[in-house]
């Protein structure tokens, strides 16, 4: 990743995967966050209750919002292929001229 401080917005896969891959997203957050980066981390977005309950439309809104008026970098955790949302993330991030940035580990 370049040296310059950016504004991240951080996707991946998260359903059928273990604790949703949370601990994944938080541990590269973390790391971006380090290099004074500021990092929209999806799984931080405030819920309390169970997965069922989760509110996907608002908190997608909030995730596209952040991309479209504040991001100026994706980055995609692996396996963000196989996720409706992130690929969904990812054209929105093209389609918004955002740098494009594919974790390796």
């Amino acid at each position: 990743m370049h040296s310059r401080v950016r504004t991240i917005y951080l996707a991946g896969p998260m359903r059928g995967i273990p604790e949703w891959n949370y601990p994944k997203f938080r541990r590269v957050a973390g790391l971006l966050r380090l290099y004074w980066h500021t990092v929209y981390d999806p799984s931080e977005w405030p819920h309390d209750g169970p997965p069922e309950t989760f509110p996907i439309r608002e908190a997608f809104a909030d995730y596209c919002r952040f991309i479209t008026t504040e991001a100026d970098t994706i980055v995609l955790l692996p396996g963000w292929q196989a996720s409706v949302g992130a690929t969904a993330e990812h054209a929105l991030a093209r389609a918004c001229g955002l740098d494009i940035i594919e974790w390796k580990e």
